[in-house]
């Protein structure tokens, strides 16, 4: 498993996420969403409605793995995008994902 996933899964055991379509829409249209994570396989339509608010509000977002190595990080399944709703958590995954 990725490092990156690792702060995933912590994040969510620590509630600092939102995961469906409808609360992280919410959560970046609020400003709480610090980091959109959105799954490789994710479908057109909700990839560009997800990315175009993502655009929009200047949330920052980035194309991970499959739906199913991201569902697996947080235990759930069938998710395609994950929103980090801590900064230090939002943090700390871009700089893993930069590597």
């Amino acid at each position: 498993m990725n490092s990156y996933l690792n702060i995933v899964g912590l994040a969510f055991r620590a509630r600092k996420c939102s995961i469906g379509e409808e609360s992280i829409i919410r959560d970046i249209k609020g400003k709480r969403a610090k980091l959109v994570l959105l799954a490789n396989d994710t479908g057109a339509q909700t990839r560009k409605k997800i990315t175009d608010k993502c655009n929009s509000y200047g949330i920052p977002l980035r194309i991970v793995d499959d739906r199913e190595t991201l569902s697996q990080a947080i235990g759930k399944s069938h998710r395609v995008a994950v929103a980090i709703l801590d900064e230090g958590f939002a943090t700390k995954i871009k700089s893993l994902l930069a590597k």
